[in-house]
């Protein structure tokens, strides 16, 4: 990672795939340098291909207006196409309208895709990078936190089937990422508390230093102070970009640990119904589950979850499902048998042994899993 003035560089170091992730604070009007720079550096690049569909969401299109400002002064020919907000822009019918759009500009593999919005956006507009002419240039400029620590670092790519989340997708990296903190200056509260339960899973899992330095820096936290906010997400994307780099397609088992809290939490967004309970919220809550289930099975003492209640607490993150939650345990053991990491019905969990170290273990019995939800 290198540093120069108010510009944090995160390198992702995948071979030939390998890119630059750029974080700033009040840059984002000099962002057609910056991508110029970073498509000046694809081999045999044709004169005169600088040319690019800007995807975006109304909720943030005035970020894409100030992105196409700058791509066309920095002599980009830009088309832009907006979405709604919400998942239903990562459908077949979105899908084809981002289609439709490139095939009208006659778009070719040279045709650069920007992607200017949230997790959807980026998934979305990725999906279609990936797809298109099999596959074009792609670069991300995330407008959440959780789309800054989390979604634009890593690659995949995605829509959703109806029956089931980004069921369809693929491993697509992109030219690069640009990420301006200032964006959040207008992001509502608790979106941005979401983002923070992200970073702070990652200092759990990968980075005891971190964590500390998350305790150290509350106020900074919560005020979004821009040296902090450009230094947590600096360093949780070089903490996802060295998981990524050695499990870049989830085949040897390293990029589990990620999943932190995550199995107890799909179970409450799913059945506290989407949207009622916000991603990161549930990862709170479910990391706080996971930690007492490491507690209870030996791995742990109680100090270090105290710990991740205090800070998650200290950045107004629920650690407990809402007082007026109808639901069950029942209910939520079988909606966690559904998860992706259980095997054949046995239940699988990623949990703390210190802090900054998971593991994955299997055959966690179904009563001690109980007790916990039960507490």
């Amino acid at each position: 990672m290198s540093e120069d003035n108010n510009q944090l560089i995160v390198q992702v170091n995948l071979d030939a795939r390998s890119y630059e992730i750029a974080i700033v604070s009040n840059a984002m009007p000099s962002i057609g340098s910056c991508v110029s720079k970073w498509f000046a550096s694809i081999p045999n690049r044709p004169e005169n291909a600088d040319r690019c569909l800007i995807v975006t969401d109304r909720n943030v299109a005035p970020h894409a207006v100030t992105v196409a400002a700058s791509l066309e002064d920095a002599g980009w020919d830009c088309r832009s196409i907006t979405l709604e907000p919400g998942e239903t822009s990562k459908s077949y019918d979105a899908t084809h309208t981002m289609y439709d759009a490139l095939v009208d500009m006659k778009a070719d593999r040279h045709t650069a895709i920007i992607a200017v919005g949230g997790g959807v956006v980026g998934d979305s507009a990725g999906f279609i990078a990936a797809t298109y002419g099999r596959g074009v240039p792609f670069i991300q400029v995330p407008t959440t936190l959780l789309a800054h620590v989390d979604s634009s670092v890593g690659g995949k790519v995605a829509i959703n089937h109806p029956k089931a989340k980004n069921l369809i997708g693929a491993f697509y990296q992109p030219q690069g990422v640009f990420i301006d903190t200032t964006v959040l200056d207008t992001l509502p509260k608790r979106d941005y508390r979401s983002g923070l339960a992200e970073v702070i899973k990652y200092g759990v899992i990968l980075d005891a230093d971190f964590f500390d330095y998350l305790e150290q820096n509350i106020d900074g936290l919560n005020e979004r102070s821009p040296d902090v906010m450009r230094e947590i997400i600096a360093q949780s994307c070089r903490l996802k970009a060295h998981v990524v780099e050695n499990d870049e397609f989830e085949r040897t088992g390293l990029r589990a640990v990620l999943n932190y809290g995550h199995t107890f939490a799909h179970a409450f967004e799913a059945l506290c119904g989407y949207g009622e309970l916000l991603h990161g919220e549930a990862v709170a809550i479910g990391m706080v589950c996971a930690s007492r289930l490491a507690e209870r099975i030996g791995l742990i003492e109680s100090a270090m979850t105290a710990r991740q209640i205090e800070l998650l607490q200290a950045v107004s993150l629920p650690v407990e499902l809402p007082s007026d939650s109808t639901l069950n345990t029942d209910d939520i053991i079988d909606r966690m048998k559904l998860d992706k990491k259980t095997v054949a019905g046995r239940l699988r969990f990623v949990l703390p042994t210190k802090m900054g170290h998971v593991e994955v273990f299997k055959d966690i019995a179904e009563s001690d899993v109980r007790a916990v939800l039960n507490e």
